[in-house]
């Protein structure tokens, strides 16, 4: 056998959001590495669209919507023993800081805050995530101080789950579960349809990044590869930029 520190066999990975973007594209990438992935989203159409782009058999789909507390309770009863998570799942809206409300801030904590980190609380408590396990945080550059205007209550929801990461590393460590965050930059999702900008200056804004354009999903997703395996069995409460060089700016 192929010698690879990034296999994922024998693994069994819970990845949330797994219904498009970064989450669509770990699912996919965890699946061809040998893992047994269970994918949720509160998109079970969509779900299953990422299903077929698949490699291997018996992948499991669990539809939750996040914002909902009972729903997160499900999910975390119905999920096996894993050896890996992967907290993607999130949402953006743009608002500039006179006009933020309560009831969208609040929803935007739900997904991207409240909910991962009640499912690796509830995960770590029902004995569902043991030694050699891994978690993976989806964060942003945003949650690491880089904040564009508009952005700035995304950018909390991000920063408390950057945050969570460290301490949750220290705490979790001595039962052998790493905790990490990937915290990417600008990348081409559906999510980018939120955006308060036109195509031409997003185009614009491409040309800014040393690379020249914004990253790929499964850019991000390899990189959340290597966390979830035993290449980065020294890794725990990290928060990896991934960017494009956009900070040397």
């Amino acid at each position: 056998m192929e010698y690879n520190p990034y296999a994922l066999t024998g693994k069994t990975i819970l990845v949330t959001g797994a219904s498009s973007g970064i989450g669509r594209a770990v699912a996919i990438e965890c699946s061809r590495l040998g893992a047994h992935v269970i994918l949720s989203a509160r998109n079970k159409e969509k779900l299953e669209e990422t299903l077929k782009m698949m490699e291997g058999h018996g992948h499991q789909v669990i539809e939750c919507d996040l914002s909902k507390e009972k729903e997160v309770s499900l999910l975390i009863d119905e999920v096996p023993e894993i050896q890996g998570l992967v907290n993607n799942a999130g949402t953006t809206m743009t608002v500039p800081v006179p006009f933020i409300k309560f009831n969208v801030l609040s929803d935007l904590l739900k997904v991207n805050t409240i909910a991962p980190i009640m499912i690796l609380s509830g995960l770590v408590k029902k004995k569902k995530l043991r030694a050699n396990s891994s978690v993976v945080f989806t964060s942003s550059v945003s949650g690491l101080g880089r904040v564009s205007p508009g952005n700035t209550m995304y950018a909390a929801t991000k920063g408390a789950v950057s945050t969570f990461v460290m301490g949750a590393a220290k705490e979790l460590a001595s039962k052998g579960i790493r905790v990490n965050a990937v915290c990417p930059g600008m990348t081409e999702t559906d999510i980018m349809s939120h955006l308060a900008a036109s195509e031409e200056q997003l185009e614009e804004d491409r040309k800014t990044f040393p690379l020249k354009r914004y990253g790929k999903p499964e850019e991000i997703a390899w990189a959340i590869i290597y966390l979830l395996s035993d290449a980065s069995a020294w890794v725990t409460g990290t928060n990896l930029l991934i960017d494009g060089g956009r900070c040397l700016k």
